[in-house]
């Protein structure tokens, strides 16, 4: 989960255009919406790797999930306006998010960590 996490955030550097498209309109300030949202990807990709800090990252990551919601949203109405081929694709990754949640909703159980 860690390496997913730390490569999507890595990715928003890499290719921001990708990402400045997809942020809804109605939010402002994109290119520190793009940012921020990179820099807490790569944050709880390496917090999550401590058993101290795992279960903050996880909830952490549960929020991010949900504020990063809005763009996968976005992106699927974008391709519908744009009549892609690929909508199905954005269409799979509105509850694909929801299996993310639950993934990270698995790390915050503190019983299933060893101690350090």
């Amino acid at each position: 989960m860690s390496a997913f996490y730390f490569f999507a955030g890595v990715n928003h550097f890499l290719h921001p255009v990708f990402y400045l498209k997809i942020i809804p309109t109605w939010l402002t300030f994109h290119e520190a919406l793009l940012a921020i949202s990179g820099v807490c990807e790569i944050l709880v990709a390496l917090l999550l790797l401590p058993n101290k800090t795992r279960h903050l990252a996880a909830w952490w990551t549960i929020a991010l999930l949900i504020f990063i919601f809005p763009a996968n949203v976005q992106m699927m109405i974008n391709y519908a306006n744009e009549h892609n081929p690929k909508l199905w694709i954005t269409i799979m990754r509105l509850p694909i998010q929801l299996l993310l949640v639950w993934w990270a909703y698995t790390f915050t159980k503190k019983e299933l960590q060893s101690t350090d």
